[in-house]
């Protein structure tokens, strides 16, 4: 397991699951329990504002399931390991890309497999340390982004938005600074209105690259560049 510390949310409207949860948080190494609460709202908004790496969250709630919970917070960078008594729920955690699914009751092995998947998850840097996320403007705040989470990114009239693996992030930054931070051998111009990750590609057609089911052009004074660097 990773040394890094990974910011912990617990969600269960049960109070002995949740306890049960936290107890495991604190005696888990490379975890910080930063909030427990019955109530999925009360952790809205410390997410949002990026104050968590990983949430365990009950799916049965009351008030917000754990379904619609994870697509309100589907911007943030935070990761979800799923904590529920029912089964049937697997195919939804998988759309939510989430990190595991533990079943209920949770044995503290399977707790710790979990967390293992969690770390090798979040943190990917290479031996060279070499940075895996950069940070981007985003309103008031700055927004932790991993690049392995970035499809590709789109410039718009007055700013960019990032297109990755939990939506869509729109942020005040400029497709010139983009290339300069981005890594070069990861990322590449195609357009003057794209930049796209090339671990993402699905496949080439017509002059366009398809990430995720979007048909994305390459400029005309990008091709050879672009054929270039994917070895075409």
């Amino acid at each position: 397991m990773s040394n890094k510390l990974l910011r912990c949310i617990a969600i269960d409207d049960e109070p002995l699951a949740l306890k049960l949860i936290c107890d495991y948080v604190e005696k888990t190494k490379g975890l910080q329990l930063v909030l427990k609460t019955t109530r999925a709202a009360d952790a809205i908004k410390p997410i949002q504002q990026g104050e968590a790496d990983l949430i365990f969250l009950d799916i049965q709630m009351p008030e917000i399931t754990g379904i619609v919970f994870m697509d309100i917070i589907s911007t943030s960078m935070a990761k979800v390991i799923l904590t529920t008594a029912y089964p049937q729920y697997s195919i939804a955690g998988y759309e939510h890309d989430v990190i595991d699914y533990l079943l209920k009751p949770i044995t503290f092995e399977r707790f710790t497999i979990a967390v293992n998947k969690a770390h090798e998850r979040l943190f990917k840097n290479d031996e060279s340390g070499q940075p895996d996320h950069l940070f981007v403007k985003v309103e008031y705040r700055l927004q932790k982004v991993l690049f392995s989470s970035i499809l590709y990114i789109e410039g718009l009239r007055d700013y960019i938005a990032f297109h990755t693996s939990n939506g869509k992030i729109l942020s005040l930054e400029n497709m010139k600074h983009m290339e300069e931070v981005l890594p070069p051998g990861k990322f590449i111009r195609i357009h003057k209105s794209f930049i796209i990750n090339k671990d993402h590609i699905d496949y080439l057609e017509r002059g366009r690259i398809i990430i995720n089911k979007e048909y994305l052009p390459i400029g005309d004074t990008y091709k050879e560049k672009v054929m270039k660097q994917l070895g075409l």
